[in-house]
């Protein structure tokens, strides 16, 4: 397993970490919940680097960085709405959205076409992944809960416009592949 799998394979094993530090109550803990979620998210940034300078991606690596991120920011948004940190139907939509591009992205593979991480999707999670980080220190008391309503509010309105995104480009890509496959038989 390279470097780049085990920072992926440390981000997922850091989401029942942060889930169980925002739960229990001790002094600090939202501070402690915060502070491993960001060193968790940090870690995304670093596996692409390191996956991008050796020059390899791995398959374990493709499939698990886009849902040990989803997983890292999607719990902590959704321990957070028992902070009444969050408004669950912001919640809810972002976690609306997630399934289904991933369900767009799972028919896709299934036809043989590999949907890849577009730029919007990668704004998007940062959008949300610093909501998330925001919403804990304001679980904290170290912002208005305004202040995270706002973040998500922007993080939400990403989350749509990537998810846009995808489903505007998703047809033409599947109707490339086809084409592609349908030439390549054709050459037979």
């Amino acid at each position: 397993m390279s470097a780049a799998d085990q920072l992926t394979v440390a981000r997922a094993i850091a989401v029942p970490i942060v889930v169980v530090l925002f739960a229990v109550a001790f002094q600090g803990h939202d501070y402690w919940a915060t502070g491993v979620f960001c060193v968790a998210m940090a870690t995304d940034w670093f596996d692409g680097r390191l996956a991008r300078r050796s020059g390899r991606t791995s398959p374990l690596g493709s499939l698990l960085d886009p849902v040990a991120d989803k997983l890292l920011v999607l719990a902590t948004m959704i321990v957070l709405l028992e902070q009444d940190v969050f408004p669950a139907w912001m919640v809810a939509a972002i976690v609306a959205r997630e399934l289904l591009i991933s369900g767009l992205r799972q028919a896709a593979v299934e036809r043989g076409v590999v949907i890849a991480a577009r730029d919007l999707g990668k704004i998007k999670t940062w959008a949300q992944a610093l909501a998330a980080a925001v919403g804990g220190i304001a679980a904290a008391g170290g912002f208005g809960h305004g202040v995270a309503w706002w973040a998500l509010l922007v993080a939400l309105a990403l989350t749509w416009i990537s998810g846009l995104d995808y489903a505007w480009a998703a047809p033409r890509m599947l109707r490339e592949a086809h084409h592609s496959s349908n030439a390549a038989q054709a050459l037979k």
